[in-house]
C-alpha cells in the first residue's frame, strides 16, 4: 500500500526503558503575515537497544502501535550530540 511515515527531529527524553521522546518541529508561512512560524510536536518511538541520548539528532518511523502512546521507531541517528 502506502509508504509509511519517516521524521526527523531531537531527542528531548531518555528516562524511559526502551523509549525516547523525540521533538519534531516544521515550519510553514503565516497565512496573513507571510512570517514563518515554527510549531513543534512530540513523539514517543521505540529505541530497543537504548544507543539514543539527549540532543541526539534521530529518524523515525511509523509503526504499529507498540504500547498506549508509542507509535514509532528509531530507524537511525542522524547525528549524535557533542556532550
Amino acid at each position: 500500500m502506502g509508504d509509511k511515515r519517516q521524521l526527523v527531529g531531537e531527542v528531548v527524553s531518555t528516562k524511559m526503558k526502551n523509549t525516547i521522546v523525540v521533538r519534531v518541529n516544521r515550519k510553514f508561512p503565516h497565512k496573513t503575515y507571510k512570517k514563518l512560524i515554527t510549531r513543534s510536536k512530540k513523539y514517543y518511538a521505540h529505541d530497543f537497544d537504548e544507543s539514543c541520548g539527549i540532543g541526539d539528532t534521530v529518524r523515525i518511523i511509523e509503526s504499529k502501535p507498540l504500547s498506549k502512546l508509542k507509535r514509532w521507531r528509531v530507524i537511525g541517528i542522524e547525528k549524535k550530540a557533542v556532550n
